[in-house]
């Protein structure tokens, strides 16, 4: 079986970088991460140019979200935001010919209502214009988030499920986040395809921290606290397109890369 297996890089050259590995899928940044502004593309030559660049050297790519983005929240200031944010990233992203944007779930408060935030997760939904699909990740800490356990995936599925455009919405499995959530990664992607039907894409990460931490904290494979042996097993049982955040250079992600090939 041939496994799909990319990289993380920078918006300026991504089929450039993509070519040093190589790697058939990449994902990239559109525009910083930490903040509200509207994206801006880094690649000189403008959307439809990295669209054409990608097709030509048969590069997939994947877009992240803003870590800012929360449309599950119940203040105005951010949920509103979140979701003109996230429908520009959207529309940047069909521009560019992405397969994909990545968007996580979110959260609420302690004291608001859970049942609110997955009511917002709808709304987001069913309100936009999804002509890239968004693929919702699980997340690592948070008390009161959407997707850091796997009951609450099953209740935001459930509550999204009859959101207008819902089979434009696909799910990412993040290994590190997983494993930070205190979720047992043998058995997490059966689990998660009886709750969602569906992995369209892996993020492998090992964990620099113990399982159920709560920390977002990515290490290389084979250097972090997840048994080697579970990395290798979600690629093989999810049969996803698989992107390393694994940071570093580009040349440390494909060691990650040939440390992963070597396995599978």
């Amino acid at each position: 079986m041939t496994f799909e297996l990319g990289i993380t890089v920078d918006q300026s050259d991504p089929i450039g970088e993509a070519a040093a590995c190589p790697a058939p899928i990449v994902q990239l940044l559109i525009g910083d991460p930490q903040s509200w502004k509207t994206p801006k593309l880094g690649y000189p030559a403008g959307p439809e140019a990295l669209r054409d660049a990608a097709e030509s050297a048969g590069v997939g790519i994947y877009v992240h979200a803003p870590y800012v983005i929360n449309v599950a929240s119940t203040n105005n200031r951010i949920r509103i935001p979140s979701r003109k944010l996230l429908q520009q990233h959207v529309s940047m992203a069909a521009r560019i010919g992405a397969r994909g944007v990545i968007v996580h779930g979110g959260h609420v408060t302690a004291n608001d209502d859970p049942e609110q935030g997955y009511e917002n997760w709808f709304k987001a939904v069913d309100g936009l214009d999804l002509d890239c699909p968004i693929l919702i990740e699980n997340t690592a800490g948070g008390s009161h988030a959407m997707t850091r356990h796997l009951d609450s995936i099953a209740r935001l599925w459930e509550a999204i499920g009859t959101a207008s455009d819902f089979d434009r919405v696909g799910f990412c499995l993040d290994t590190c986040h997983a494993h930070a959530s205190g979720e047992d990664l043998s058995d997490i992607v059966g689990r998660l395809r009886a709750i969602t039907g569906r992995i369209d894409l892996v993020h492998l990460n090992d964990s620099r921290d113990a399982a159920g931490s709560g920390a977002d904290r990515h290490a290389h494979l084979g250097q972090g606290q997840i048994d080697p042996q579970l990395l290798v097993d979600v690629v093989r049982q999810a049969a996803a397109p698989t992107i390393l955040e694994t940071h570093g250079s580009v040349q440390d992600q494909c060691q990650d890369m040939a440390w992963l090939n070597q396995r599978l």
